[in-house]
């Protein structure tokens, strides 16, 4: 998905230092020593948590009954209306009014752009997003903007709530007369920056008939700056378009000016599948062989519940018998002795007021971000209440406001200044970012609970309990025979010699060496999946 094209021209609108502000502004490509693997030289959060495009793996499925349909508002526009088709060197794209909108969203989402992904002529899979590892031989993005809380795109794009996106998977065979509305139109902005001015038409029937089945996650840009801003929803079922029709796509423009001597094809515009950081896809459908029996969502209360034990509960309990909670599904719940749960049951306090005091004493200190004004994303924003039951914590665990990746990254900037490099700032961005990330997605039933975020929740705990159940889980995490699923498909393109960070290589090595959970950035690359509370349905 490519950021607004007009995204610097509000003014204010990611206040960076000198450094970041060079570097938004650095020239990338796919390919070459511009291309995707040195995007994160100039752009930190190409490196970081919760990227895009994924590989809808089946193990990565979670149905989700309660995912509505798809509903559109003023799709189908007039032809009377005229839009901009434009060449912005990296995509051709379709310029759309914001009374269009999607509902069925925990927001209301107003249309901004469309663009398309795609291959080479001579070779045609140039999808973002696979199936599976299928990739298909383009994907049109819909871009939308979260219009109750930002007055446009431009300040949306940087907000971890700001984006929708409504991606479209495209396989060749029949001709399809929607793409023609504006493919037909595709010779006058063959170079770079020209645009144009072509009639509108029904947006809808670029989609599939069917609105209801999709896969569902948390995302991110998928070009530089790749912030993590964006609620994805794939559609399932593909559309068409000709041999003849990608053939004019993938042919007719260049990457390049006018003014420029040696004209730079306009192709194979893709970003390859990045890791899933413990993210979980979303589906709403469950027919077919190869989904029956696939895990089902955890509910937002059974999640509340597994952070509420980990902030306010017996972390004793944990331990001892309760670290199946805190594992997947496939884990056998973990065998215990008496003797030490006895032990350990001697130490403890039940009353109340002292999980009360645990809980105040439970303020976490700034991170890096330091976008909570002190008070850390995870301390509650409510009091407790006494009910029939004692005393019961009726707050939240995350702050609603949502994060500024723009601010965040001129504060890590500015505390990384002098003798830093570009890497030290990728690393620190994502350290910073992904527990958060990672919490605010599990409770929203869209990824698992990653070691790292359980850590960072049991400061503050008392120590020597804290310590048991890290043991524990490390122990039970690093003791899985069961290897992820591979995240990072091979391209045809010429790559570094070096293997990838998350190569499946990388994560044969996982348990090679206690020590690597001593490197908080090699641990956020990790699959430490520790959240069970999915099941066979």
């Amino acid at each position: 998905m490519l950021p607004p094209h007009h995204s610097l021209s509000v003014p204010g609108l990611i206040l960076l230092t000198i450094n970041i502000l060079v570097s938004y502004g650095a020239k990338w490509t796919y390919t070459g020593p511009d291309g995707e693997h040195h995007w994160a030289k100039h752009y930190p959060f190409c490196g970081g948590a919760f990227q895009s495009p994924i590989d809808f793996q089946t193990p990565l499925l979670r149905y989700e009954p309660n995912l509505a349909p798809i509903e559109l508002r003023n799709y189908n526009l007039s032809w009377n209306e005229q839009l901009t088709l434009s060449n912005n060197g990296h995509s051709v794209q379709l310029s759309l009014p914001s009374r269009m909108y999607v509902t069925s969203l925990p927001n209301r989402y107003s249309a901004a752009q469309m663009h398309l992904h795609w291959g080479a002529p001579s070779l045609l899979p140039g999808s973002e997003h696979t199936i599976n590892g299928k990739q298909f031989a383009a994907e049109l993005h819909i871009v939308h903007f979260n219009s109750d809380k930002y007055p446009n795109v431009s300040m949306a794009v940087d907000k971890s709530d700001g984006l929708a996106v409504l991606g479209v998977l495209i396989e060749v065979g029949e001709f399809n007369p929607a793409f023609e509305h504006f493919l037909k139109y595709i010779n006058g902005i063959k170079y770079k920056d020209q645009k144009i001015q072509v009639p509108a038409f029904n947006i809808r029937d670029l989609l599939p008939s069917r609105l209801d089945q999709y896969y569902r996650y948390d995302g991110s840009l998928t070009t530089p700056p790749c912030y993590p801003s964006v609620l994805w929803t794939v559609f399932r079922n593909p559309v068409t378009f000709s041999i003849q029709q990608f053939q004019a796509l993938a042919s007719a423009m260049y990457s390049s000016s006018m003014q420029e001597s040696a004209p730079v094809p306009l192709n194979g515009n893709y970003r390859k599948p990045q890791l899933t950081d413990n993210r979980v896809v979303l589906v709403s459908f469950q027919d077919g062989r190869a989904l029956h029996g696939i895990l089902k969502a955890a509910t937002a209360l059974q999640r509340r519940q597994v952070i509420q034990k980990l902030l306010v509960g017996d972390l004793a309990d944990l331990a001892d018998e309760g670290l199946y909670q805190l594992l997947p599904a496939a884990s056998p719940k973990p065998r215990t002795t008496g003797k030490r749960k006895n032990t350990r049951k001697s130490q403890r306090t039940h009353a109340p007021g002292i999980n009360k005091q645990r809980w105040q004493q439970n303020n976490l200190p700034s991170d890096t971000t330091g976008s909570r004004g002190g008070n850390n994303a995870y301390a509650p924003t409510t009091a407790w209440q006494k009910g029939t039951h004692g005393w019961q914590y009726v707050g939240k665990y995350v702050n609603e406001a949502a994060l500024c990746y723009g601010s965040l990254a001129e504060r890590t900037e500015r505390q990384l200044r002098g003798g830093h490099g570009q890497a030290q700032l990728t690393q620190a961005l994502r350290k910073s970012v992904f527990p958060e990330l990672n919490l605010r997605s599990y409770l929203a039933c869209r990824s698992e609970l990653d070691l790292e975020t359980v850590r960072l929740l049991l400061r503050g705990r008392p120590s020597d309990e804290a310590n048991e159940l890290d043991h524990s889980l490390t122990v039970a995490t690093m003791g899985r025979k069961k290897k992820p699923a591979v995240s990072y498909r091979a391209s045809s393109r010429a790559t570094t010699k070096k293997p990838m960070r998350n190569s499946q290589s990388t994560f044969g090595k996982n348990n090679a060496n206690n020590n690597a959970y001593s490197n908080a950035y090699i641990n956020a690359h990790r699959h430490n999946r520790i959240q069970p509370l999915e099941w066979e349905d």
